[in-house]
Formats: structure tokens, sequence, C-alpha cells
């Protein structure tokens, strides 16, 4: 059953090859880290929500705005084909967003103040957290395509499925869209205090150069109410 509906717009998408074992307490019950060519990934993704319904309703105040998140990548033990996702976290500018996200997906936002900037193929954002200014921003070109099958623009991107912990239970839920067209990036910045957001394991990341970068427009969106799994 739909819970939410909108458009995913400008997703920035910057990926990092990640030791496993940092992601260990992270990993819902009933799931298992997904790998592209051996490699684990964390990825810092920024995007605008646009037209937002919740449960047919447009909030007022909460119909455009901002997230930014931090996924990693998991399939469901019960059906490994299931391309699936976990957030360690994920900054909004809406309270109200924070509270049901919490409370009804367990999964764990944050509110802050955020901004973005876009003008012809430059696209920003940027958000406080902790006293610290943290942006994302790129240039990116016009060409668009379909990813290859197989491609680590293809792992990053064609993901349906979220799981969280939902106290010793694992919550899964179904997110809707189609298949997204990306394209290269001219040139990029990530100014992120990882350890500051994210917590001290992901601080290994503020020295690092993101392995993978991408820019997709987006889609049109579902998101279904979760569902517990049998673990």
């Amino acid at each position: 059953m739909k819970f939410l509906h909108a458009h995913w717009n400008n997703l920035i998408l910057a990926s990092y090859k990640i030791d496993p074992k940092s992601l260990e307490a992270f990993i819902p019950f009933g799931t298992e880290l997904d790998f592209h060519d051996g490699d684990c990934y964390v990825s810092l993704v920024a995007f605008m929500f646009h037209d937002t319904r919740i449960c047919n309703l447009a909030i007022p105040g909460h119909i455009n705005f901002e997230e930014v998140n931090l996924r990693f990548y998991v399939r469901p033990k019960y059906d490994p084909t299931k391309r699936s996702v976990v957030f360690i976290k994920e900054i909004v500018p809406k309270k109200a967003i924070e509270v049901i996200a919490n409370s009804l997906f367990y999964e764990n936002y944050f509110t802050t103040k955020m901004d973005h900037h876009f003008n012809g193929n430059d696209y920003s954002y940027s958000w406080l957290n902790k006293g610290v200014d943290n942006s994302i921003k790129v240039t990116s070109t016009d060409n668009f395509y379909i990813p290859k099958a197989g491609s680590i623009q293809e792992f990053i991107t064609e993901h349906y499925w979220g799981y969280t912990k939902a106290n010793t239970n694992t919550l899964e839920y179904e997110v809707k869209h189609d298949q997204w067209e990306v394209c290269d990036i001219n040139s990029y910045e990530v100014n992120v205090d990882f350890e500051k957001n994210y917590g001290s394991i992901f601080g290994i990341l503020n020295d690092k150069k993101a392995d993978n970068i991408c820019f997709s427009k987006g889609s049109y969106i579902e998101v279904n109410y979760g569902k517990k799994i049998r673990t």
C-alpha cells in the first residue's frame, strides 16, 4: 500500500569503497551485504523532493525540500534478487518528515538547515551540522544514458527495496520508480565532515576521493508502507 509519492529530482550520488567490517553493526537482521565486483560501497546521495504527498495529502511546507543521506547496499537472505539499501542517516530540513519516518519506518532522520542551488549544469546542496558547513556539488554533462547492466552506475542507482532495524525485527519497504538515466560529471566537490555527520567509523571518508560519482535527473517515485520480515 502506497504511503508516500513524490518526484526525486537532481540526484548527486558519490560512492566510496569501504571495509565491510565497518558496516556490520548497521546490517538489519535477515539481510547481508551486497557487493559490486567484490567491493563494498557506501553512497552519499543528495536530491530534491518535489510535489510530495503523504497518504495522498499535501502537507503545507513539506512539499518541496532537500534530502542528503548516507546509505549502503544489502540483499535479503530470503530473496537475494531484491536489490536493497540501508540508510545510515537521512538529513532533511523538515521536522515533520523526521518524526514520521523515524516513527513509522524506524529510520535515522535528522533535521537541520539545508539549501540548494541549481544553475545550468551546476547543482549543489549544503547543510549545517554540529556547527560545520557541509556541501556537495557537481557540474554535469548533457550526455544522459541508461547505465549498462553490471556497471557501477547501475549498481548504485538500481535499488527498489529498503531495510531498517525495527527493534529486534527488520522492516522491509518497497520504493517504485522507473530506471534512472545518469550522466558523467565534468567536475565535483565533496566538502563533508563524515565523522560529525555519520559517526567516527566514517571519518576515514573525510580525506578520500569518491570512487564513483554520477548525476541523475531522477523520476516520480512511490514508497510503500513497510512490513516486518521473518528473520
